[in-house]
């Protein structure tokens, strides 16, 4: 790390003591005894906040620009990594800020379009309708008299983003080498995958392609409305869409007052999330309230309208099959299967104890099926899950992050429109019929018609395939020699690595408390 990446992981450091964060750490949660003594000794010497902690933590966050909003907005999905008090908090972020001073929104049109604005656009209206930290939203009209919104990256906020990612990037790889902890939650990656999520909300090019494909997914469908881009006028900078009038969905009083059915609004909300990630494979991954609105045209069957498709995700096609196997298997009591799928997912060690992990599912689950089903949050049950799991060093598995999120998200807007929101009796029927389609002798029927051409050009090489099977084990168990003959090297650097991250902890600590002085 570099003196500036130094400086900058200290002024993160006073954040935190200034918050109090050091007060939700658990002292004897620390893996050896210098960080639990110097844990303690922060405790006692910096205090808490007396008040409005939680509100503080927010306006802090937002302050220190998008790349924290988002990142706290994501950390905010992780009840099985942070505190309660501080999920609580962060989910209180909102990616709002005030719009851009002295901001000439016709000239940086013209100037993004490369030719004088008013050649597209009969009007455009200074006054945002929207600003956030990453881009700014405004009302316009073409010549055909079509109503659109016009949405502008902030200038100059690319560089921004990549030098707090920078640091952020450096601090991950430096927590990767000195800790256990950070290596299974894979921070590195984290971290790479975050930059990557930013730099596409940046890419309006990237945002018009995710809102075409997810518009044409739900083309003849009444559970969601994507507003159509218009291509010929978008820019990487600048995204011309069509404008829609839906009500906001946390705005509970007006659609109270439309008279909306929420019971059909809550199990659409379920439906549209099974469908984009089970059948389609492509789910807006940002749906927090802001960027969805409902269509109140019929209120007794509501629809949804999906705004800022910046942030979609998509997922291989085994973690899919896994996925679904797994709640299936849930959903039928079936613990021995979910540890066989663990095990040959990779997302356990190969050496885990399944009748051990087996047991210990079961008592987290057991208690939770023995509640009525509309009792029962699956946000919650995931959340235990994935701590039981850590016990068992389960990795967290970066490219599901963004599904939890997006789970966690769609089930607290369903419970806020319907308490009664039963998510588990909502998705089993979806499920059973994804199974039938996937799992059932149709679906292996197909695959092996699709596989049959295949087949048939290589069944002369069977005996020679068959020989071969074997070998990408020897690879393995050659390559796992080699490593333990190396591994007396690799635990003396450890050792020295731990002393100077010992060193850097001090230095880091000392900063943030001289800063405070």
């Amino acid at each position: 790390m570099t003196l500036a990446q130094w400086i900058a992981l200290a002024k993160l450091a006073r954040y935190a003591l200034k918050l109090g964060l050091h007060h939700f750490v658990d002292v004897n949660e620390l893996p050896n005894s210098f960080g639990k003594h110097l844990l303690s000794l922060t405790q006692k010497l910096v205090t808490a906040p007396a008040d409005d902690q939680a509100t503080k933590l927010c306006a802090t966050v937002e302050s220190l620009g998008p790349v924290y909003i988002k990142l706290g907005q994501l950390l905010s999905t992780r009840h099985d990594l942070l505190p309660k008090a501080i999920v609580e908090a962060l989910a209180k972020l909102q990616d709002q800020v005030e719009p851009i001073e002295a901001f000439l929104v016709t000239e940086a049109v013209s100037e993004r379009l490369g030719q004088p604005y008013q050649q597209v656009f009969r009007t455009i209206e200074s006054q945002p309708l929207a600003s956030a930290s990453i881009a700014q939203v405004h009302a316009a009209t073409l010549h055909n008299g079509s109503e659109v919104v016009i949405k502008l990256v902030r200038p100059g906020i690319a560089e921004h983003i990549n030098a707090d990612m920078d640091n952020l990037d450096a601090l991950a790889a430096f927590l990767c080498r000195n800790s256990a902890i950070a290596r299974r939650l894979h921070l590195v990656r984290v971290m790479h995958d975050h930059r990557d999520v930013l730099n596409r909300e940046l890419d309006m090019f990237a945002e018009g392609r995710n809102q075409i494909q997810l518009r044409r997914n739900f083309a003849d469908s009444d559970l969601l409305y994507v507003p159509r881009v218009y291509s010929e006028h978008t820019r990487r900078n600048l995204l011309v869409m069509e404008r829609v009038y839906g009500i906001p969905i946390g705005d509970i009083e007006t659609l109270r007052a439309a008279n909306i059915d929420f019971e059909v609004l809550a199990h659409k909300g379920v439906e549209t999330f099974f469908t984009q990630v089970f059948d389609h494979n492509f789910f807006h991954a940002d749906m927090h309230p802001g960027n969805i609105q409902v269509d109140i045209t019929d209120p007794a069957n509501p629809s949804y309208i999906a705004l800022d498709c910046a942030i979609v995700g998509s997922l291989e096609r085994q973690d899919i099959d896994y996925l679904a196997q797994n709640i299936l298997a849930f959903f039928r009591r079936d613990y021995r299967t979910v540890v066989d799928l663990h095990l040959r997912s990779g997302w356990i060690p190969a050496t885990t104890d399944a009748d051990a992990f087996e047991q210990v599912i079961a008592q987290v689950c057991d208690p939770i099926f023995n509640k009525p089903l509309s009792e029962i949050s699956f946000a919650d049950f995931m959340t235990q899950l994935l701590r039981t799991a850590a016990d068992f060093d389960m990795e967290i598995q970066p490219q599901l992050v963004l599904l939890q999120k997006t789970l966690l998200y769609v089930e607290g807007l369903g419970r806020q429109l319907y308490p009664q929101l039963d998510l588990w009796s909502t998705a089993m029927p979806f499920m059973q019929r994804w199974a039938t389609r996937n799992l059932g002798p149709i679906a292996i029927f197909t695959q092996l018609l699709e596989q049959a051409p295949m087949l048939a050009e290589n069944l002369y090489r069977l005996p020679e395939l068959l020989r071969q099977d074997t070998l990408p084990l020897r690879i393995e168990l050659a390559e796992q020699n080699k490593a333990l003959e190396n591994l007396q090297q690799h635990m003396t650097r450890l050792r020295r690595n731990q002393r100077l991250g010992i060193g850097a902890i001090i230095l880091i600590t000392a900063a943030a408390v001289m800063a405070l002085t």
